[in-house]
């Protein structure tokens, strides 16, 4: 196994290397540039390829290659449905809005959507708002992202035995250290290292790197995809065999046991996380680690899954040996949707802890094919990559590039994690690990463990080219929007560099702060930041763009409007489920009722305000005075 590990570490460092020769050469090609344009937007120079798949990979990150996995494994094929709409989200988010954008961007001679808005309305306090909010939200989904980087690493790296030694070194330096102690000392290495590395290149290479290893990086994902599908089809037997087995599941129970030993421990022991327990063919998978006490045979209660499908308990048992240990449970926790019903991984709305409607109603499902292609709209990241393409031409050729690109990245990782099922159960103690899982299962069983370096590459490749994205949009909002905005308009460029680099730096350290206690699904940070995003940015920029009686105050009132509305309906979720997730009122996403929030704040801050200015009516809805793109 040991050597199996070392072959895929090391073509992952291969890839890794290439990542930061792409950042020294993206650093080089930056010379002689004007700096805050270069740094920030490459100087809107970038073609068909290039836009595309900076696009494409910057909205596909650690949420797609590891929370939506997570999900498809959790709750089956109902998930074809949750993001359908994704397919034609390039065909929303960049047709909608795209164009009119990038025109209105060189008007201002803009370079983040905070100062787009600013400039559209020649008002310094909707760029404070808009920066304000967007840092907000970015954050958590800067937390996502480190939270995926950090896991990917982990399972990559747990058979080695220099990092069992690195994981020793840094439990003892921060076993004193409040809420650092809280954390997994696996997960916290590999969560230190991914983010020295990516803080490192993004503030070496500058938006020009970020593009072009985004390129790399959709190439990577777009393989690695497809590399998984083969195998793991030929591996579960087939679409037909997978579908047959998880017509037969059964969602496991979540438990708190104690378990007794035949004998007393001489020494302090634990149980690892992961450990197959088969108690007189009753089985168990232990959920967070089991300690007993020096001299006790009975350990400290504990979070288990039992396994409830026969074919899968017969199957583990007959692989984990009966050693005498007694799973005694004290608690148990049922689905509150498919308890014991079979064939509920393969049917609408698939099973749920949580909600009695399962876990996609109707209701939902509708929200989300709405909810996933205005959202991204609505996203910074995105609109920012919208002011960098040269000419119309790019713009449409891309929407057709990425359309297809997602469609099929999309539809093939349903697939994939349906198998998972299949060929890794009990992955509910850890969902979010189930995409590295499987790629080191993969190519074990094929006989090319070196391919699991390239295939864990993949989400690797998402999360980098969404980190580094998101920390360029935070750190561009600070320096761009506050800091030569408001505080010195005529600041040199070396103090505009050496503030950029810091911004991100600083940026980077707080979000590993927030991370290193994460939620259990890394999809609930990314929902609920995309959400906020949109519910912000989306109706304020679209009545900015296209309806000239739209004001500074109207602009203000719905970013502020949406948010709210986001944060009220988060917070009364986390109330009536005890989880981080929203109340769907009426048994709808919460971001249509964010929207709708949005728009009446707008509409009526227009209605009740100033009338706008007509010099800036003329200014940006001239038809001939419109700059081309």
């Amino acid at each position: 196994m040991n050597g199996d590990s070392n072959a895929a570490l090391i073509s992952f460092i291969a890839y890794t290397i290439i990542v930061f020769l792409l950042a020294a050469l993206s650093n080089r090609a930056a010379k002689g540039r004007e700096f805050v344009g270069e740094y920030f937007l490459g100087s809107r120079s970038f073609g068909v390829w290039a836009f595309a798949l900076t696009f494409a990979a910057t909205n596909a990150s650690g949420g797609t290659f590891m929370g939506f996995p997570a999900l498809v494994y959790s709750h089956g094929w109902t998930l074809a449905l949750w993001i359908a709409a994704f397919m034609i989200m390039p065909l929303v988010s960049m047709a909608m809005i795209g164009k009119r954008l990038n025109q209105v961007a060189r008007k201002c001679d803009a370079l983040t959507i905070p100062e787009v808005l600013r400039g559209r309305f020649e008002s310094s306090s909707v760029g404070l708002v808009a920066t304000g909010l967007l840092v907000f939200f970015m954050f958590f989904y800067l937390i996502a992202q480190f939270k995926a980087g950090g896991k990917i690493l982990s399972t990559l790296l747990q058979d080695e035995p220099v990092f069992q030694q690195a994981v020793t070194v840094v439990t003892d330096a921060t076993s004193a250290i409040p809420w650092v102690n809280q954390a997994d000392p696996d997960y916290l290495v590999c969560l230190l290292v991914f983010s020295v590395a990516v803080i490192v290149y993004v503030v070496y290479g500058g938006f020009r790197a970020v593009v072009w290893t985004d390129v790399m990086q959709g190439i990577v994902m777009f393989v690695g995809v497809l590399v998984m599908l083969v195998l793991a089809l030929w591996q579960v037997g087939g679409l037909e065999n997978a579908t047959r087995k998880m017509a037969r599941m059964t969602p496991p129970k979540h438990i708190v046991a104690i378990v007794s030993l035949p004998d007393p421990v001489v020494t302090h022991q634990s149980v690892a996380k992961g450990t197959w327990i088969n108690d007189s063919g009753n089985i168990y998978r232990v959920a967070e680690p089991v300690i007993f006490p020096s001299g006790a045979s009975r350990s400290e209660s504990a979070k288990f899954i039992e396994i409830t499908t026969p074919f899968e308990i017969e199957q583990i048992a007959s692989q984990v040996a009966d050693e005498g240990w007694r799973v005694e449970v004290t608690e148990t926790t049922a689905y509150k949707y498919g308890s014991d019903r079979e064939g509920v991984y393969l049917t609408n709305p698939g099973p749920s802890t949580s909600s009695e409607l399962g876990f996609l109603a109707v209701g939902s499902a509708i929200s989300f094919f709405i909810f996933w292609p205005f959202a991204a709209t609505g996203q910074p990241s995105n609109m920012v990559r919208l002011l960098s393409f040269k000419d119309s031409r790019t713009l449409r050729f891309s929407v057709f590039t990425v359309a297809i690109y997602y469609s099929i990245i999309y539809f093939s990782l349903v697939v994939i994690f349906c198998c998972a099922r299949v060929l890794l159960p009990g992955m509910e103690i850890d969902p979010d690990r189930t995409m590295p899982e499987l790629a080191s299962r993969l190519t074990i069983n094929a006989g090319v463990p070196w391919l699991a370096g390239l295939l864990v590459a993949a989400p690797f490749a998402a999360v980098m080219s969404s980190v580094d994205s998101f920390l360029l949009v935070v750190s561009s909002a600070v320096v761009r929007d506050v800091y030569q905005g408001h505080i010195n308009r005529d600041a040199p460029e070396h103090k505009l560099r050496w503030l950029s680099y810091s911004v991100t730096v600083v940026v980077g350290v707080l979000a590993v702060l927030f991370v290193l206690n994460p939620p259990t699904y890394l999809q609930d940070l990314i929902v609920f930041a995309t959400g906020g995003l949109a519910a912000c940015f989306l109706i304020p920029m679209v009545l900015a763009l296209y309806w000239p009686r739209m004001t500074s105050s109207g602009a203000i009132a719905g970013m502020i409007g949406g948010t709210l509305t986001h944060l009220l309906l988060t917070c009364w979720g986390y109330l009536l489920y005890r989880e981080f997730r929203p109340y769907d009122l009426g048994g709808l996403n919460p971001f249509l009722w964010d929207l709708l929030g949005s728009t009446i704040a707008c509409l009526v801050a227009v209605a009740v305000g100033p009338a706008p200015e007509d010099r800036l009516i003329d200014k940006f809805f001239r038809r001939q005075d419109a700059p081309h793109a």
